[in-house]
């Protein structure tokens, strides 16, 4: 079916809002989806564009096309030349907008996966979130831009793909003139703040703050104007509530995305106009150097810190520095970067690794840069040795993010990142063991509520078992 470009469509601009406080829908454009680089489809068959209000088929529909067009719209620019889906994925990403009863939605290398409940009442549609689509959109392109990280056993990894999750909600909210101008007058220009613009999926957040009330933060999922300061994942507890910080990985991405809000604001200020429009630029420099630094980054323990001494380098490489202040200043702030860390990325020393840099590409094998670490399976309720993909690649920057006591701290062993990984996954029950691989201790977690993100299977390159990942959620 086709339908008019010239039609319009009623969605919401980046999320329903909570159940109290509803945000109105808008009227867009249909928006488009298969376009390039990043073509999207949905499963579900398109309805007429007729203004189906809030709550039914039609409407869920067209906010989701709307958030797949965006998140495409603001990747596109910014990615290198030749970016494409995993390969897995085919030639577009399909997004299944009901794919069963729950409070998630996830990528799994095939598509898109948005649950729905009732709660309260409340009909809750993961795919009628702005903010829930483009954060999964965001998963599938990191994926493309860097395949290693899927499969990485790695908290700080997994972390920074949920951040990118949430930067790509952020950003694609910002290509909105009207999001724009609502931020800076709620925020007064001051976009350190908590805003709209901040506050990830307040109506999921809601949802499940009914029935696990610390497990997300008191006013959405996840609020990136926060204080939280970088510890090292393999010395943080797998769990906590939202008001402490721990290993799990959309825990731990509030420190990398509360610093990423940090540079929008302060190249903002850096900005001619301190109007929308230049908002609109400092979010776009901001997401440029970011594609540039995950390209270019070396997959190692303390994964953050080369990903925000790459983010300096493409300043340096791009704009002479322009933003250098901003960066190294957001980064120290949240302890990504130890003063040290952060003033030895001088001009002289991104020249001299510019090389290696200028040659990065996108994309790549999955198992690129990384190392095999094997450990006892009985350990875990596995009836054979367990081989992990530890990230092991050369560190272009010897560089490592703050102890809160001072200095800098030295980063994990690839064998102590990744066997903390795991441990943290058995002890979360994220792990989906089939019974023909275990041992007789049944230590395994058969919650069926509970979405198991990794799975055992037998390994492909020798004997024994390997983890892989099934998705991001």
């Amino acid at each position: 079916m086709t339908v008019q470009q010239t039609s319009m469509v009623s969605v919401y601009e980046d999320d329903p809002g909570d159940p109290l406080k509803i945000n109105p829908p808008i009227p867009h454009p249909v928006p488009q989806l298969d376009t390039q680089p990043f073509p999207t489809a949905i499963a579900e068959t398109a309805p007429q564009p007729n203004g189906a209000g809030p709550g039914t088929e039609a409407f869920r529909y067209w906010v989701a096309a709307d958030a797949l067009s965006r998140a495409g719209q603001t990747w596109a620019p910014l990615v290198p030349a030749g970016t494409q889906w995993h390969s897995t994925v085919g030639r577009a990403l399909t997004a299944n907008l009901n794919a069963g009863k729950d409070l998630n939605a996830f990528y799994d290398r095939e598509g898109l996966w948005f649950f729905r409940r009732t709660v309260a009442g409340v009909t809750v549609a993961a795919c009628e979130s702005p903010e829930v689509v483009e954060h999964e959109t965001g998963h599938a392109i990191l994926d493309a831009l860097r395949p290693q990280l899927f499969n990485t056993a790695s908290a700080e990894t997994a972390a920074l793909h949920e951040a990118f999750g949430d930067i790509s909600a952020l950003l694609s909210s910002l290509r909105l003139e009207s999001l724009r101008v609502e931020v800076l007058a709620e925020t007064q220009g001051d976009l350190e703040l908590s805003s709209r613009m901040s506050r990830m999926a307040e109506q999921l957040g809601w949802a499940i703050r009914q029935g696990h009330p610390d497990a997300v933060d008191p006013d959405c999922l996840r609020n990136l104007s926060n204080s939280f300061f970088y510890h090292d994942p393999v010395q943080l507890p797998p769990n906590g509530p939202a008001n402490t910080l721990s290993s799990e990985p959309h825990s731990f991405s509030r420190v990398f995305s509360a610093a990423f809000l940090k540079i929008i604001a302060g190249i903002f200020r850096q900005q001619d106009l301190q109007d929308q429009a230049g908002l609109a630029r400092a979010a776009e420099i901001a997401g440029q150097l970011l594609v540039d630094a995950v390209v270019a980054a070396p997959v190692v323990s303390a994964y953050y810190a080369q990903v925000a001494g790459h983010m300096i380098a493409a300043d340096q490489h791009r704009n002479g520095g322009a933003h250098g202040r901003s960066l190294r200043s957001a980064f120290i702030r949240h302890g990504i970067l130890s003063l040290e860390a952060a003033t030895s990325i001088t001009e002289s020393e991104v020249a001299r690794r510019g090389a290696g840099i200028a040659e990065a590409t996108p994309g790549g094998g999955d198992d690129q840069g990384l190392t095999a670490v094997t450990v006892h399976g009985a350990t875990y309720d596995v009836a054979q040795p367990l081989t992990l993909s530890a990230p092991a690649q050369e560190r272009r920057f010897g560089i490592a993010g703050s102890d809160p006591a001072g200095g800098t701290l030295r980063p994990a062993d690839p064998e102590r990142v990744a066997t903390s990984y795991l441990e943290d996954l058995f002890r979360r029950g994220r792990v989906q063991v089939p019974e023909e691989h275990r041992t007789e201790t049944t230590l395994v977690d058969d919650n069926p509520s509970r979405l198991k993100t990794h799975e055992i299977v037998r390994s492909t390159t020798g004997e024994g078992f390997a983890l892989i990942r099934r998705c991001f959620d």
